[in-house]
């Protein structure tokens, strides 16, 4: 019996994150991203979580969409696919919920999407939770709980599900965001519902713990701590979150909290830059990168923060990476690793191991990096350390 697989991709999806507009709802938006030179990641995110299921071609069919909303990916990968539902060249909010209504009467196993929170909005309007579904990461925002931890994550829960081995089914919330208050610095995070999803614990990732950190003590210890060891004459690109909002204040310099600013000598160079303007301004300069992670996800790369482009991480370099934290924000991962979803799988392999991370006044630990990857087998491996 083959595993009848429905697929959605927004090929829009996360379009505004490198070029720092915080999301890609609305036409408008998506038209002003590429005007801006942003370009298209959600087929290509798609494709890596495909490439997992391709020794399972004979055993599974992909019901999707024409064009780039599915079967341009699904296809060019060999994969049997019936088109479901047809839709124009420029895609809208509708196509995904119509789309998802046809895989549901279509009777499929699984909806495997991909995109962001407002993605996930769509297909819950449209099929609430009928049919277990499960998000591929490639929006700027991902609060929801229906979402894999990365592309290759999404791959191996469904391969699990076509091999027949027990995953066991759970509700999870479908969270978004005001774009436009998240476009003033503002977070107003909604519930608009719940979806079935396979639970895999190391491969789903939780839904973002929201607000601002409550140890202001702590925090206020981290900032004084790193702005004691800024070095003169570096550049120091200052990511969104927080936490790094703290070393802003402790500087008396504005900050923001959604996007990324450069600082040199404790002054603004620039601010809520995006990845080409970083590019441009940290090319053959020293330069150094402050980060926190998400909370309740654990991700430090790939998650509101997609102006950090691989590029700008290679160049920057690991070991000029500063992450900070509170103990309590890492105690909440439950001893699950960091998470690098920068888009480059080798650059992800690159990052793992463990890290340095800035919790107190000159207190840190160590702390594991990781990502998911294929072993000699073909299987995906959650990996934390480099081997």
């Amino acid at each position: 019996m083959q595993f009848k697989l429905g697929l959605i991709i927004n090929p829009v999806a996360g379009l505004g994150g490198s070029v720092a507009l915080k999301g890609s709802d609305g036409a408008q938006t998506a038209a002003k991203a590429i005007e801006l030179g942003a370009q298209p990641k959600a087929n290509s995110r798609t494709k890596a979580a495909l490439e997992i299921l391709l020794p399972y071609k004979e055993q599974l069919v992909i019901y999707t969409v024409n064009g780039e909303m599915g079967e341009q990916t699904a296809k060019a990968l060999g994969f049997n696919v019936e088109v479901v539902y047809n839709t124009d060249a420029v895609t809208t909010p509708d196509d995904t919920e119509s789309a998802a209504q046809v895989l549901k009467n279509a009777d499929v196993d699984l909806v495997l999407f991909a995109g962001g929170d407002g993605t996930a909005r769509n297909i819950c309007h449209a099929i609430e939770d009928t049919v277990p579904v499960l998000g591929i990461p490639a929006g700027c925002k991902i609060h929801s709980g229906v979402y894999a931890i990365t592309p290759k994550a999404a791959g191996r829960v469904v391969e699990m599900l076509v091999k027949g081995e027990l995953v066991t089914l759970a509700d999870a919330d479908v969270m978004d965001i005001d774009e436009d208050a998240f476009r003033k610095g503002t977070v107003k995070a909604k519930r608009f519902g719940e979806m079935q999803i396979p639970s895999e614990v190391r491969y789903v990732q939780a839904v973002k713990n929201g607000g601002k950190e409550t140890d202001e003590l702590v925090l206020s210890d981290i900032a004084a701590y790193v702005v004691s060891e800024m070095d003169e004459d570096t550049l120091y690109i200052m990511g969104s979150g927080s936490t790094v909002e703290a070393i802003m204040e402790e500087m008396g310099l504005e900050n923001t909290l959604l996007g990324v600013d450069l600082i040199k000598d404790q002054t603004l160079v620039g601010q809520d830059l995006t990845a080409a303007d970083l590019l441009e301004l940290t090319h053959k300069k020293k330069t150094k990168l402050v980060i926190t992670l998400i909370g309740g996800q654990g991700h430090i790369f790939g998650r509101g923060n997609q102006q950090l482009s691989p590029a700008l991480i290679r160049a920057i370099g690991k070991e000029n990476i500063i992450v900070v934290a509170t103990k309590t924000k890492l105690q909440a991962l439950n001893n699950r690793p960091l998470i690098c979803d920068t888009g480059d799988n080798e650059l992800d392999d690159e990052l793992t191991g463990y890290i340095k991370v800035t919790t107190g006044f000159n207190d840190h630990i160590m702390y594991a990096v990781g990502h998911q990857y294929q072993d000699e087998t073909g299987a995906i491996q959650n990996q934390e350390i480099n081997k």
